[in-house]
């Protein structure tokens, strides 16, 4: 058998790709932004989306621009509203009008990059004010924290009253035992309902080149929550400095994390579809 890298993954129609950003050229270059990314934008990832076969899209705006969401609303725009939703990021002091408009323009959550906190634009104390804000658009709360801080942060994530979205495997890496306690924790949540989880950010989660060390866990989380996860693609791996990701051989690892193929449909577009309201 050859490696994962030989092989090519045919998607089903309107297949989801449910974790990307954008980094427009205007942002990059805004003097306060500190070692600035590539600009990487709808075209480059319009011919990414050609590539893998992929139809819909989740913008979701990187931790760089703060609570600048233009960028998100734009690539949706650009992308097509009909296949495109987005995650944003705000403070608690938004108003209800800057809300309107991001739900106008296809914002269907927010996001807590908290995984490190020193470079985090958010903070935890605003995850709940801001669940209830949001409760009423139907929106849910996307998480990226770390395993111990998902047992860290329990009793609050319990009580909130709208759906969890948990990044990138629940970061717990190769050398984690699937019955962590951050993993029990949200199997509970699961078994209610209010709790979804990301297949992304392998590289995040491995310490090969190929990734295969990240099979049994991505077998484990969707055996937990067969009908709540999504893929996302990462694009275009913004914490990915030293190492250039091939996209085609990240979506190709669905392969063997879920060789079941009327699972990876419900994961690639029945999933997504319930989650953002395609």
């Amino acid at each position: 058998m050859g490696s994962i890298s030989d092989l090519h993954l045919a998607v089903p129609p309107l297949s989801c790709d449910s974790h990307l950003h954008v980094f427009d050229e205007i942002s990059c270059k805004r003097p306060e932004v500190e070692d600035p990314p590539r600009p990487w934008g709808k075209d480059e990832y319009q011919a990414l989306q050609s590539r893998l076969g992929l139809q819909r899209a989740v913008v979701v705006t990187p931790a760089l621009y703060g609570t600048d969401n233009q960028s998100t609303l734009t690539a949706i725009e650009q992308l097509g509203k009909a296949n495109t939703r987005g995650v944003a990021v705000v403070f608690p002091d938004v108003s209800d009008a800057e809300l309107e408009v991001l739900h106008a323009g296809g914002v269907r959550g927010i996001r807590f990059s908290l995984f490190n906190p020193k470079r985090a634009a958010t903070t935890p104390d605003m995850i709940e004010p801001l669940a209830h804000r949001v409760q009423r658009l139907g929106w849910h709360i996307q998480l990226h924290l770390m395993p111990e801080q998902i047992v860290e942060h329990r009793a609050l994530l319990g009580r909130l009253p709208v759906p969890l979205v948990f990044d990138h495997m629940l970061r717990l890496g190769p050398l984690q035992a699937v019955t962590h306690d951050a993993v029990d924790l949200v199997a509970d949540w699961v078994g209610q309902e209010r709790c979804w989880i990301k297949l992304s950010g392998a590289y995040l989660n491995s310490k090969t080149h190929d990734h295969h060390d990240t099979v049994a866990l991505a077998k484990a989380l969707v055996e937990l929550a067969p009908h709540r996860t999504v893929w996302g693609s990462d694009w275009p791996h913004p914490t990915e400095q030293t190492y250039d990701p091939d996209d085609r051989a990240l979506l190709s690892l669905m392969t063997q994390w879920v060789p079941d193929d009327a699972q990876r449909y419900r994961i690639f577009v029945d999933n997504p579809a319930a989650l953002y309201g395609f």
